[in-house]
């Protein structure tokens, strides 16, 4: 009986460590998955060396892959735990690709100023923010002051954003300045690693704000009872509002980072499905749905198990298609998992 006892034991902790602690659990998923990947990869060189060599250029291609998404996905983590969600983050890259590309390129407003260079980029990153910021506030106005559920206020926006970009692009096609292209694109021992910098150090901060400051508990504290963090004297619309605006903020700096990267803009599809690869490395994550718990670093991680399982996937030779349908997958099983410990 004592045998079995410890032979149990260790289960049970792993159980327990599983639902008590989602970063925890997030780290075990995503060294389970670097484990398949190296098999594959494995397979695939047919020595070590070349598995190696394989999985190191793999990892930069993920990490290079993902920086879009893994930044709008810090925004979508504030907004998830809060008890909300953003459908429009998608669109809102695409719109605020268009406005930095209107303001940088030669005949744009900053050129006509006679401001060129770092200077005129210095000053559309700026406004390109401000402008994310203003769009997250308009969410937070519909969501907090208009009383619209998340899910629809966000949809409507999202319809906005895309289709006013649109009708505004039909004949614009400006030329991104080579030179702005060097701020994401330049090469760092031979390889392009500043988007990835960038990325962790915006993971970095944001992990900040939400551990270190009043606005962070604020957030858990809106998610877990809404009516308690307003009964305790939190000012729950003003800080929903803040909530949204950070997430417009980290779809300006994805769209920063985008337009330097790729240096265009397809402005029908660009930033098509972001949001559900934001909410899918937020659920991936350890972030509960129903609001009040999660993690900035579980997110980071979670993209990080999207971006190896598409890479097992297509190593393999799955469809693109198909392997939308485990990521699908993937975000029941984390919500089954979730809706479970709660109960």
């Amino acid at each position: 009986m004592e045998k079995t006892k410890k032979i149990g034991s260790p289960l049970v902790q792993m159980k327990k460590l599983w639902s008590q602690n989602a970063l925890s659990s997030t780290i075990f998923a995503l060294v389970v998955m670097v484990l398949i990947q190296c098999v594959v990869q494995g397979v695939n060189a047919g020595s070590f060396s070349g598995m190696f060599g394989k999985m190191g250029m793999a990892w930069l291609n993920i990490l290079r892959n993902n920086v879009y998404q893994g930044v709008i996905a810090l925004g979508m983590c504030f907004i998830i735990i809060s008890g909300g969600i953003d459908l429009s983050v998608g669109s809102m890259l695409c719109a605020l690709g268009a406005i930095l590309m209107y303001l940088i390129g030669p005949q744009g407003p900053l050129a006509a100023m006679g401001l060129v260079g770092m200077p005129a980029y210095f000053i559309a990153i700026v406004a390109v923010i401000i402008c994310g910021w203003l769009f997250g506030q308009l969410n937070g106005v519909l969501i907090a002051y208009g009383k619209l559920p998340p899910f629809i206020g966000t949809l409507g926006t999202m319809k906005i954003f895309r289709s006013v970009t649109q009708q505004l692009t039909k004949t614009f096609n400006p030329e991104v300045p080579a030179d702005f292209k060097l701020l994401t694109s330049a090469k760092i021992g031979g390889q392009v690693l500043l988007p990835i910098l960038y990325w962790v150090v915006i993971v970095i901060i944001m992990h900040i704000i939400f551990r270190k400051t009043a606005f962070g508990r604020q957030t858990i504290a809106i998610g877990s009872n809404e009516k308690a963090a307003k009964l305790s004297g939190i000012n729950v619309k003003k800080v929903k509002l803040g909530i949204y605006a950070l997430g417009g903020v980290m779809c300006a700096i994805a769209a920063v980072i985008y337009i330097g990267r790729i240096g265009s803009m397809d402005f029908a599809n660009a930033g098509s499905g972001y949001e559900m690869d934001a909410i899918a490395a937020v659920i991936v994550g350890g972030t509960a749905m129903s609001g009040g718990r999660g993690s900035l670093v579980g997110t980071f991680l979670g993209m990080l198990i999207i971006g190896v399982m598409n890479n097992i996937l297509n190593s393999v030779g799955v469809p693109t298609f198909l392997c939308e349908a485990v990521k699908g997958l993937i975000i029941i099983f984390a919500v089954l998992v979730q809706r479970k410990d709660n109960n």
